[in-house]
């Protein structure tokens, strides 16, 4: 099959739509993978059992069962009981609760890795518990653990086109339809190949940045 310059030309306002919507669905994902994913990792950290038993379990089953799995279940059965979301709000929902997980865990290794002495001075201080984590030991751990976190922004913008199997129409499911509708397989798979790579390019130079300017870890 010939390339056609043309056509490609035509469906790129299409795949760009397509494209739109795998960034909303990333950046509402990953928003939320920050959020959650800390507060899981500090509820680990309880003293409780009763808060750490189960907060585990919950990760260790999301993180051992694959992403479409938990898609389906959010976007096929959850409405059998009563609870329907939009397939975009789906799909950002699910791509953040499932990268919380990994995301704790990033967290828990940065809070690990701030030395025993600032947690010993701290109770030599006798300073309380909220600022403790929000004066000393965040603005320690979470420079460190930068890197990490953007690779998973990376990882779940790749992630997007399996949110096809609820269907979200963004970039690749686009593709798709152009293909069925022209049966052209070229120039729609090719030019969302090249908008994938440009954008993924574009974050991680971002992420670059942001490394340089934020991953320092401040002296205390």
């Amino acid at each position: 099959m010939n390339w056609d310059w043309d056509y490609a030309w035509d469906i790129v306002p299409d795949l760009w739509d397509g494209m739109l919507v795998a960034l909303q669905a990333t950046l509402y994902g990953y928003v939320l993978a920050l959020v959650l994913g800390l507060g899981l990792a500090l509820l680990r950290r309880s003293p409780t059992r009763w808060v750490t038993v189960p907060v585990t379990l919950v990760s260790e089953l999301i993180r051992c069962t694959p992403l479409l799995v938990q898609l389906f279940v959010m976007f096929y059965l959850l409405p059998s009981i009563g609870i329907s979301w939009e397939p975009l709000t789906v799909g950002a929902l699910t791509l953040g609760i499932h990268y919380a997980t990994y995301v704790s865990e990033v967290y828990r290794s940065g809070i690990d890795g701030v030395p025993v002495g600032q947690w010993e001075a701290a109770t030599a201080l006798n300073l309380p518990r909220r600022r403790v984590w929000t004066s000393l030991i965040l603005p320690q751990a979470v420079p460190r653990v930068i890197p990490a976190l953007g690779n998973y922004l990376l990882a779940m913008f790749k992630d997007t086109p399996q949110l096809i199997a609820i269907t979200v129409v963004e970039v690749f499911s686009t593709a798709r339809e152009l293909n069925s509708e022209t049966f052209r397989t070229l120039e729609p798979f090719t030019v969302a190949g090249v908008f994938y790579l440009v954008v993924a390019l574009v974050m991680s130079g971002l992420l670059r940045l942001v490394e340089r300017r934020f991953g320092r870890v401040r002296s205390m």
